[in-house]
């Protein structure tokens, strides 16, 4: 967690399988991931179609086709708040966060950690069953959102390294 809180931001690419009772075959999708501390994430999918998550503070907008479809106040929404925490709590390396909306349970050493979440709230219990995030040193590699109702999502993490250019 004090390696997760010394970085002050982060990129990544992600793919993403969501596995659903309706349907017989993951939905998949990619793109890019940002996080600036303290609280700003964002989640912009590439494909298979344009999608943008922004939450900055305690405001989450989502954008589809370059069009603001919704925004979300995480204080009004109890909830949406706990969902978020897990992501930026983590990454903010901030363990007393993730304990207000969780209990938490931590395996591993620096070079391969697991960190899984378990909703305290009843409402959140309703949604998520578990979340489970994996990592490696100060890298999220691997986060598993597990809905109550059996659906899955499973997103598998790869950072982006900003080259360092010579004077």
């Amino acid at each position: 967690m004090q390696a997760l809180a010394r970085q002050k931001s982060a990129k990544a690419t992600f793919t993403e399988k969501k596995y659903l009772a309706v349907v017989d075959q993951p939905l998949e999708s990619a793109g890019e991931l940002s996080y600036t501390a303290p609280d700003r994430l964002e989640k912009r999918t590439l494909t298979p179609k344009l999608e943008s998550l922004v939450l900055d503070g305690d405001r989450l907008i989502i954008e589809r086709a370059g069009k603001r479809r919704l925004i979300i106040s995480t204080e009004s929404r109890p909830d949406a708040a706990a969902f978020v925490e897990s992501v930026r709590g983590t990454l903010a390396g901030d363990l007393n966060a993730l304990k207000t909306y969780y209990t938490v349970d931590f395996s591993g050493g620096a070079a391969a950690w697991k960190l899984t979440l378990v909703p305290k709230q009843t409402d959140m219990l309703k949604l998520i069953s578990r979340i489970r995030i994996d990592g490696a040193n100060d890298r999220i590699t691997f986060i598993v959102f597990e809905q109550a109702d059996g659906d899955r999502s499973e997103m598998r993490v790869v950072p982006v390294t900003v080259p360092v250019t010579a004077p």
